[in-house]
C-alpha cells in the first residue's frame, strides 16, 4: 500500500504540485479547502487524521510537539517535516523517495524528517 499525503497550509505548494508533475500516480492533496491557513496544530493533525493521509509540513518547530501530544489519544498517520531551508526540488525528490520505499505503518504516529 502506498503512502497518501496531505499538505499543510504553509508547505509551499510549488513542492506538491512539482511532486503530482513528477509522478501523477502519488496522491498529494493540497491544503486549500481541507486546512485553514493558521489552524492551530491540533486542529491539522484532527484533519490529517479523519482524512488518513501523512501530513507533510514545513512546521518543523511545533508540530513534532503537538503530535506527541495527539497520539496520546488519538491515532495519526503521521507527519513529514520539510525544513524551509530545503530547496523545492530537494524536497521532491525526498517525497518521492518516502512514496517509492516508506508504508504507511512507517511513518504511523510518528513525526520524521524528509530524507
Amino acid at each position: 500500500m502506498k503512502i497518501t499525503f496531505q499538505a499543510d497550509a504553509d508547505l509551499d505548494p510549488d513542492i506538491w504540485r512539482g511532486l503530482r508533475r513528477r509522478e501523477p500516480a502519488i496522491d498529494f492533496r493540497g491544503a486549500a479547502g481541507v486546512i485553514p491557513s493558521g489552524a492551530p496544530d491540533a486542529t491539522v493533525l484532527q484533519v490529517a487524521a479523519d482524512a488518513g493521509p501523512v501530513l507533510v509540513t514545513g512546521d518543523v518547530r511545533t508540530m513534532r510537539v503537538h503530535l506527541e501530544d495527539f497520539v496520546a489519544y488519538c491515532d495519526s498517520p503521521g507527519v513529514l517535516l520539510v525544513p524551509s531551508s530545503r530547496s523545492i526540488g530537494a524536497a521532491i525528490e525526498g517525497l518521492l523517495i518516502v512514496w517509492l520505499t516508506w508504508t504507511p505503518e512507517d511513518l504511523r504516529n510518528q513525526a520524521r524528517w524528509l530524507p
